[in-house]
């Protein structure tokens, strides 16, 4: 039996995940010299380097790598147990680590914020990024739940639908195609687009049905954000396409207006997804049925507003 403490288990995790002593000195708000010794005594502990070091990049050794999936299991299961502890005396507690893609920040922060008032003790961690970045971080099994309008096919997931997610035409106001209805999709030939950048779903979704009807447009900015997409739109520059969910309250609203092209909106749904034979905290489980309530009702809200 190794003579480890979680103590020198939760530096040597640290230390694994960034790479370096002195960032997991700060995560864990100890001295660098302390995160070394540590896990100098936890590689004595094994009897074999957990490290090694060629110039000044820190890598794991064979044995090393071994030991760092054994601590996310380990501490994975040391939080699960809390959770349950928590669970069986009447609270929510623990954390929650959550991913989402970026149009999803314009829902899932409020319905994030009530489930917080509702269960105080839950600790969020919350990561917005693009599909790209999602489905890596599905592979290093990094979060509990993950929101997305297109899970990874080669990844085996239990995915949810949540609600639609309908991709719309959108252009400023003062555009030539603005006000006409059931425009056929040819006349969006050589017009000027701002798309997404690569690796967004909603980029990756535009390409398909521009493909099947074999639509050729000029893309002139490509933007990582739905915000900044919304300016470029105003100013004139493009037509986008963006998910309805962006247009939701949105204070610039007047210079914005979606076109009636045929084949639009483009139809989606959000799904929330977990690895398959993952077993879900009390928190994710929780806060899962909790997101299943809400997005219901938020979609009842759309039906009657649009």
């Amino acid at each position: 039996m190794i003579q480890a403490t979680l103590h020198q288990l939760r530096v040597f995790q640290a230390v694994a995940f960034h790479g370096s002593f002195t960032k997991a000195a700060e995560e864990l708000f100890i001295t660098q010299p302390t995160v070394s010794a540590q896990v100098k005594q936890l590689g004595q502990a094994v009897g074999m380097p957990l490290f090694e070091q060629i110039g000044k990049q820190l890598y794991l050794t064979d044995v090393g790598r071994e030991l760092f999936a054994t601590c996310q299991e380990v501490f994975e299961q040391l939080n699960r147990f809390e959770m349950t502890v928590a669970d069986i005396k009447g609270t929510k507690q623990g954390q929650l680590r959550l991913a989402v893609v970026t149009t999803a920040k314009y829902f899932v922060p409020r319905i994030l914020g009530y489930f917080c008032q509702e269960y105080p003790g839950v600790d969020i961690s919350l990561e917005v990024t693009n599909h790209q970045n999602i489905t890596r971080r599905m592979l290093e099994n990094q979060d509990d739940l993950y929101i997305s309008s297109q899970p990874p096919e080669d990844i085996p997931l239990c995915s949810e639908a949540l609600m639609d997610n309908p991709l719309v035409l959108v252009a400023n106001k003062n555009h030539p195609l603005a006000g006409q209805r059931n425009i056929p999709i040819k006349r969006l030939n050589n017009q000027a687009f701002i798309m997404r950048e690569s690796g967004s779903g909603t980029r990756q979704a535009v390409q398909k049905l521009f493909a099947k009807h074999k639509i050729d447009v000029k893309v002139r900015l490509e933007l990582g954000s739905n915000e900044a997409i919304k300016q470029a739109i105003a100013g004139g520059l493009g037509i986008s396409i963006l998910s309805k969910h962006t247009l939701y309250c949105e204070s610039s609203e007047w210079e914005l207006t979606t076109l009636d092209v045929q084949n639009f909106p483009i139809k989606r749904q959000w799904y929330v997804s977990y690895l398959a034979g993952k077993q879900l905290s009390v928190v994710a489980q929780a806060f899962l049925e909790y997101l299943h309530e809400h997005t219901q009702k938020m979609a009842v809200t759309s039906s009657l507003v649009s």
